[in-house]
Protein backbone atom coordinates (compact mmCIF):
# COMPACT_ATOMS: atom_id res chain seq x y z
CA UNK A 1 0.00 0.00 0.00
CA UNK A 2 1.35 3.43 -0.95
CA UNK A 3 0.57 6.31 1.35
CA UNK A 4 -0.01 9.84 0.12
CA UNK A 5 2.56 11.65 2.23
CA UNK A 6 1.50 15.02 0.82
CA UNK A 7 -1.46 14.84 3.20
CA UNK A 8 0.90 15.14 6.16
CA UNK A 9 2.77 18.46 6.41
CA UNK A 10 6.16 18.67 8.07
CA UNK A 11 6.25 16.47 11.18
CA UNK A 12 3.09 14.58 10.19
CA UNK A 13 4.90 13.56 7.00
CA UNK A 14 7.70 11.94 8.99
CA UNK A 15 5.22 10.22 11.31
CA UNK A 16 3.22 8.76 8.44
CA UNK A 17 6.39 7.57 6.74
CA UNK A 18 7.65 6.11 10.01
CA UNK A 19 4.52 4.00 10.51
CA UNK A 20 4.04 2.97 6.89
CA UNK A 21 7.65 1.84 6.47
CA UNK A 22 7.60 -0.53 9.40
CA UNK A 23 4.11 -1.84 8.71
CA UNK A 24 5.09 -2.63 5.14
CA UNK A 25 8.04 -4.70 6.36
CA UNK A 26 5.79 -6.54 8.80
CA UNK A 27 3.13 -7.02 6.09
CA UNK A 28 0.67 -5.08 8.23
CA UNK A 29 0.28 -2.06 5.97
CA UNK A 30 -3.37 -3.02 5.44
CA UNK A 31 -4.03 -1.46 8.84
CA UNK A 32 -3.61 1.98 7.32
CA UNK A 33 -6.62 1.39 5.10
CA UNK A 34 -8.82 0.46 8.07
CA UNK A 35 -7.66 2.87 10.78
CA UNK A 36 -6.80 6.58 10.83
CA UNK A 37 -3.02 7.10 10.38
CA UNK A 38 -2.83 8.97 13.68
CA UNK A 39 -4.31 6.01 15.55
CA UNK A 40 -1.83 3.64 13.94
CA UNK A 41 1.03 6.00 14.73
CA UNK A 42 -0.12 6.28 18.36
CA UNK A 43 -0.11 2.49 18.56
CA UNK A 44 3.38 2.47 17.05
CA UNK A 45 4.68 4.85 19.74
CA UNK A 46 2.89 2.88 22.47
CA UNK A 47 4.17 -0.53 21.39
CA UNK A 48 7.76 0.51 20.82
CA UNK A 49 7.92 2.46 24.07
CA UNK A 50 6.55 -0.54 25.93
CA UNK A 51 8.83 -3.09 24.27
CA UNK A 52 12.07 -1.16 24.69
CA UNK A 53 11.51 -0.25 28.34
CA UNK A 54 10.14 -3.73 29.12
CA UNK A 55 13.32 -5.36 27.81
CA UNK A 56 15.46 -3.11 29.97
CA UNK A 57 13.16 -3.79 32.93
CA UNK A 58 13.72 -7.51 32.52
CA UNK A 59 17.46 -6.89 32.40
CA UNK A 60 17.21 -4.78 35.56
CA UNK A 61 15.24 -7.54 37.30
CA UNK A 62 17.70 -10.26 36.32
CA UNK A 63 20.85 -8.30 37.18
CA UNK A 64 19.40 -6.45 40.19
CA UNK A 65 20.85 -3.21 38.84
CA UNK A 66 19.18 0.07 37.77
CA UNK A 67 18.90 -0.56 34.03
CA UNK A 68 15.60 1.32 34.30
CA UNK A 69 15.45 4.81 35.80
CA UNK A 70 13.00 7.75 35.44
CA UNK A 71 14.84 9.81 32.82
CA UNK A 72 15.03 6.83 30.47
CA UNK A 73 11.30 7.31 29.81
CA UNK A 74 11.63 10.76 28.20
CA UNK A 75 14.52 9.47 26.11
CA UNK A 76 12.41 6.57 24.82
CA UNK A 77 9.60 9.03 24.13
CA UNK A 78 11.91 11.17 21.99
CA UNK A 79 13.23 8.14 20.10
CA UNK A 80 9.76 7.15 18.90
CA UNK A 81 7.76 10.38 19.03
CA UNK A 82 10.29 12.60 17.29
CA UNK A 83 13.02 10.24 16.00
CA UNK A 84 14.37 12.65 13.40
CA UNK A 85 14.89 15.52 15.83
CA UNK A 86 18.41 16.48 16.87
CA UNK A 87 17.71 15.60 20.51
CA UNK A 88 16.77 12.03 19.52
CA UNK A 89 20.02 11.26 17.70
CA UNK A 90 22.40 8.75 19.31
CA UNK A 91 25.09 11.38 19.85
CA UNK A 92 22.83 13.71 21.81
CA UNK A 93 21.21 10.93 23.84
CA UNK A 94 24.39 9.08 24.80
CA UNK A 95 26.58 12.11 25.42
CA UNK A 96 23.76 14.08 27.05
CA UNK A 97 23.20 11.45 29.73
CA UNK A 98 26.97 11.06 30.15
CA UNK A 99 27.31 14.78 30.88
CA UNK A 100 24.38 14.55 33.29
CA UNK A 101 25.94 11.62 35.13
CA UNK A 102 29.34 13.31 35.46
CA UNK A 103 27.90 16.62 36.62
CA UNK A 104 25.46 14.94 38.97
CA UNK A 105 28.11 12.81 40.62
CA UNK A 106 30.51 15.74 40.83
CA UNK A 107 27.90 17.86 42.60
CA UNK A 108 27.01 14.97 44.90
CA UNK A 109 30.63 14.50 45.98
CA UNK A 110 31.26 18.25 46.22
CA UNK A 111 28.37 18.62 48.65
CA UNK A 112 29.72 15.90 50.93
CA UNK A 113 27.93 12.81 49.60
CA UNK A 114 24.83 13.97 51.48
CA UNK A 115 21.99 11.71 52.49
CA UNK A 116 18.59 12.09 50.91
CA UNK A 117 15.62 11.42 53.18
CA UNK A 118 12.91 11.12 50.54
CA UNK A 119 11.60 12.23 47.19
CA UNK A 120 9.75 15.24 48.61
CA UNK A 121 11.60 18.54 48.80
CA UNK A 122 10.77 18.79 52.52
CA UNK A 123 12.89 15.69 53.10
CA UNK A 124 15.99 17.17 51.46
CA UNK A 125 18.85 18.84 53.27
CA UNK A 126 20.55 22.05 52.14
CA UNK A 127 23.49 20.08 50.71
CA UNK A 128 21.04 18.01 48.64
CA UNK A 129 19.22 21.11 47.38
CA UNK A 130 22.51 22.80 46.50
CA UNK A 131 23.80 19.67 44.78
CA UNK A 132 20.63 19.47 42.67
CA UNK A 133 20.86 23.10 41.58
CA UNK A 134 24.58 22.86 40.89
CA UNK A 135 24.28 19.65 38.90
CA UNK A 136 21.50 20.97 36.70
CA UNK A 137 23.37 24.20 36.04
CA UNK A 138 26.57 22.32 35.21
CA UNK A 139 24.73 19.89 32.96
CA UNK A 140 23.09 22.73 31.05
CA UNK A 141 26.38 24.54 30.69
CA UNK A 142 28.21 21.38 29.67
CA UNK A 143 25.67 20.49 27.02
CA UNK A 144 25.78 24.03 25.65
CA UNK A 145 29.59 23.92 25.60
CA UNK A 146 29.74 20.63 23.70
CA UNK A 147 26.69 21.36 21.52
CA UNK A 148 24.59 18.57 22.98
CA UNK A 149 20.81 18.79 23.18
CA UNK A 150 19.00 16.11 25.17
CA UNK A 151 16.58 17.46 27.83
CA UNK A 152 16.09 14.10 29.63
CA UNK A 153 19.72 14.37 30.78
CA UNK A 154 18.52 17.10 33.13
CA UNK A 155 16.54 14.48 35.03
CA UNK A 156 19.48 12.06 35.05
CA UNK A 157 21.76 14.58 36.72
CA UNK A 158 19.14 15.28 39.39
CA UNK A 159 18.75 11.57 40.16
CA UNK A 160 22.48 11.31 40.80
CA UNK A 161 23.09 14.63 42.56
CA UNK A 162 20.23 13.98 44.98
CA UNK A 163 21.86 10.69 45.94
CA UNK A 164 19.03 8.51 44.63
CA UNK A 165 21.40 6.56 42.36
CA UNK A 166 24.85 7.77 43.27
CA UNK A 167 26.94 4.59 43.54
CA UNK A 168 29.82 4.72 41.10
CA UNK A 169 28.98 1.33 39.60
CA UNK A 170 25.41 2.47 38.98
CA UNK A 171 26.66 5.34 36.83
CA UNK A 172 28.11 2.85 34.34
CA UNK A 173 24.91 0.79 34.44
CA UNK A 174 22.81 3.88 33.72
CA UNK A 175 24.97 4.85 30.75
CA UNK A 176 24.89 1.27 29.48
CA UNK A 177 21.09 1.36 29.67
CA UNK A 178 21.07 4.52 27.55
CA UNK A 179 23.31 2.86 24.96
CA UNK A 180 21.09 -0.25 24.85
CA UNK A 181 17.93 1.84 24.49
CA UNK A 182 19.58 3.84 21.72
CA UNK A 183 20.56 0.65 19.91
CA UNK A 184 16.97 -0.62 20.12
CA UNK A 185 15.66 2.69 18.78
CA UNK A 186 18.17 2.60 15.92
CA UNK A 187 17.06 -0.88 14.86
CA UNK A 188 13.34 -0.08 15.07
CA UNK A 189 13.56 3.28 13.31
CA UNK A 190 15.76 1.83 10.58
CA UNK A 191 13.29 -1.00 10.08
CA UNK A 192 10.64 1.68 9.69
CA UNK A 193 12.64 3.07 6.78
CA UNK A 194 13.66 6.27 8.53
CA UNK A 195 17.02 7.85 7.89
CA UNK A 196 17.82 7.52 11.58
CA UNK A 197 21.49 8.42 12.08
CA UNK A 198 24.17 6.04 13.29
CA UNK A 199 25.58 8.82 15.43
CA UNK A 200 24.44 12.33 14.54
CA UNK A 201 21.80 13.81 12.27
CA UNK A 202 23.14 15.50 9.17
CA UNK A 203 21.91 19.06 8.82
CA UNK A 204 21.61 20.91 5.58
Amino acid sequence: MQMNYARYPNREHDRARQVAGLLARLRLDWLLSHLPPRVVWAAYVFINGFVTIALLSVLAFVTRTPFVFPSLGPTAFLFFFAPLSDAASPRHAILGHAVGLICGYGAYILMGSHGFAGAALQGASWPAVTAAALSLAATGGGMALFRISHPPAGATTMIVSLGILANVEYLFVIEAAVVLLTAQAWIINRLAGLDYPVWEKRNG
